[in-house]
């Protein structure tokens, strides 16, 4: 079997105890750097620039905030306080995993010759050539920003990239702006469309208008037309640096895959993927990120590199995910907005139930709690969404209920939650009392 990639998919014991394995293809070595001195090595996007890195500078801000809150609560702190944006390298432990097992691997450019053959190609220009009866594609993306920075680039900066303007609408967009601002810096956010589009849009707005409040300003409806670059390196108009999050493009032009019979997406040029997992070449497997309609979510990432092993599927629906907003929102499930797409007949269909309360804690912040369920029967949920401190570890624990046909009375008699308001009623949706 040989492998190729080095991310999430492939990063956990099982693979490296499994005596199948006979190389893997590391990728991200080898390709030009989105900014100079940004190449990595093992684990992937999550490992070394997204998910540890992000949750880790995510953690900063809401110590920094911690920090401000406990004043209100009787601690004397010297003022003022402030952040230090010295560089942390987190990739290196890493490495370690593959070098104590059996693994023998590769740090070259790979590329399908056939569908049994892998060409490689080193640093210094030498090519190699690899046989195996499976080739495992996991090669996930990359993001192509001329000018600028983006979200792979924020975590290798050595100073502070001081008053910054973010580009996007996604998760990671909001995160980056949510931990830039929490941590002190001038942050302003610019979209051209809807924040976290494909998420229930209720919870982003209330996302959104916290961050306003946390002091992220917000440039509607708005797209940059030109950026240029001063000839002392910083950056024309009112910001010293521009962040874009825009998404990746898929690591597939240059595997050759076509050649060999991997059928392509147009539109997104991922890896066509069957529901069985199955792709055009029997003999190549793809999963995850360079999957079409695949969640890009490290642990499904993980665990579907788990299942591939023992010729498991992977469900992918109703996985539980967590964006690490300065007010974080867990969901699992359908959105309001697509589960009226679904049900056509929103009247007879399904129904809202939402909750606003406030944490003891946290009083000067309002939470929400938003329940997608069926109308008739049993009440089936069929999305919940919660935005609040800690939503991460809240949504696991109700995405175990989901998987087990959770209704919307087992939330309400065991008193887990607070939403009793259907959002078809008018009621107000305020919470009081304990």
């Amino acid at each position: 079997l040989f492998v190729i990639g080095g991310g999430s998919g492939l990063f956990q014991r099982r693979w490296c105890l499994n005596p199948m394995i006979k190389s893997l293809v590391l990728q991200d070595d080898i390709y030009h750097a989105t900014l100079p001195g940004t190449k990595w090595g093992i684990g992937g996007t999550c490992v070394t620039v997204g998910c540890i890195p992000k949750k880790l500078m995510h953690q900063a801000a809401l110590l920094g905030t911690a920090v401000k809150d406990a004043q209100k609560y009787g601690w004397q702190i010297p003022r003022p306080i402030s952040h230090d944006c010295s560089p942390v390298v987190f990739a290196w432990c890493h490495h370690v995993l593959f070098f104590d097992r059996n693994v023998k691997y590769l740090n070259i450019k790979g590329s399908l010759v056939d569908e049994h053959t892998v060409k490689g190609l080193t640093r210094t220009g030498k090519e190699m050539t690899l046989t195996a009866k499976d080739i495992v594609i996991a090669a996930g993306g990359r993001q192509t920003i001329q000018h600028g920075i983006t979200s792979d680039v924020i975590f290798w900066l050595k100073e502070s990239p001081a008053k910054t303007l973010v580009v996007g609408a996604s998760y990671v967009a909001l995160e980056c702006a949510g931990f830039l601002t929490g941590i002190g810096l001038d942050t302003t956010f610019m979209m051209c469309s809807i924040p976290l589009r494909g998420f229930d849009q209720q919870m982003a707005g209330l996302v959104t208008d916290y961050m306003e409040a946390y002091g992220t300003k917000f440039s509607w409806r708005s797209v940059p037309k030109r950026l240029d670059k001063l000839s002392s390196g910083t950056l024309q108009d009112t910001f010293d640096s521009v962040l874009w999050a825009v998404g990746r493009a898929s690591e597939t032009k240059s595997l050759n895959l076509e050649k060999v019979g991997v059928k392509l997406s147009k539109e997104s040029g991922k890896i066509i993927v069957a529901a069985d997992e199955s792709i055009s070449v029997p003999n190549i497997y793809a999963f995850v990120d360079i999957g079409e309609c695949c969640p890009v979510l490290t642990p499904t990432a993980v665990k579907a590199g788990k299942l591939l092993q023992t010729n498991e599927l992977m469900n992918y629906d109703n996985v539980a995910t967590t964006v690490f907003t300065p007010l974080e929102y867990g969901c699992v499930g359908l959105s309001e907005e697509e589960a009226e797409s679904r049900h056509p007949s929103i009247q007879d269909s399904i129904e809202v139930y939402h909750a606003f309360y406030k944490l003891l804690e946290f009083t000067v912040a309002e939470r929400c709690q938003h329940v997608v369920c069926e109308r008739d029967g049993g009440q089936r949920i069929l999305g919940l969404h919660f935005t609040s401190s800690n939503a991460g570890e809240v949504t696991q624990g109700f995405a175990m209920g989901f998987q087990c046909g959770a209704t919307l009375t087992h939330l309400t008699h065991l008193e887990l939650t607070k939403v009793n308001v259907s959002k078809r009623s008018g009621l107000d949706a305020t919470v009081t009392g304990c």
